[in-house]
């Protein structure tokens, strides 16, 4: 989708001037996404849901192994950071509470040190502990990887851990009907 007006830009880059294909594979290399309904693959084990991002992305993969020593040991470290034992590392993430799956997208975001985390409700999923723990996590994350973060929430308790804040009110943005 190309913006009704304006451009954008990531990380220096015009990535409304990408073609497609091109823009897909900028978003796998510079942007981590945690989704509000994690898009998680169900299937798969914990660790190789963090690892999909490395597996697609070789800047990505290049960057886990430049921090850790290898993607793996990446994705192992943020998992135990957000408190997911390695006991529960092969478990499908079908089979996962909704917290937990929450912080296995949070992991796969934060794998490869993305310029940039896009983060869409990021803490609706978890109590009141864990939220402070995975906020505290994740803003130290990005802060040691130099990646920025687009946190949204509609939990405004929140808004005190950010330096800069928006609410949609403040944002002129016309609707468009199509």
């Amino acid at each position: 989708m190309q913006p009704a007006s304006g451009s954008v830009s990531v990380n220096g880059v015009r990535v409304d001037r990408l073609p497609g294909s091109k823009r897909d594979a900028f978003r796998g290399d510079a942007m981590g996404l945690i989704f509000q309904q994690f898009n998680l693959i169900p299937h798969l084990c914990m660790l190789d849901n963090v690892l999909l991002p490395c597996r697609f992305s070789s800047a990505r993969s290049a960057r886990a192994a430049a921090r850790d020593g290898s993607p793996e040991k990446s994705a192992q470290r943020l998992l135990q950071r957000l408190g997911l034992g390695q006991d529960m590392w092969g478990n499908p993430v079908g089979r996962l509470s909704v917290g937990q799956q929450q912080r296995v997208a949070a992991a796969r975001a934060l794998v490869g040190a993305p310029p940039l985390i896009m983060a869409d409700e990021p803490t609706s999923a978890l109590d009141a502990d864990r939220r402070a723990d995975f906020l505290h996590l994740l803003l130290r994350e990005c802060a040691d990887a130099g990646s920025s973060l687009l946190f949204v929430s509609h939990d405004t308790t929140l808004a005190d851990a950010f330096a800069r804040r928006a609410s949609m009110a403040q944002i002129n943005m016309p609707c468009h009907e199509e």
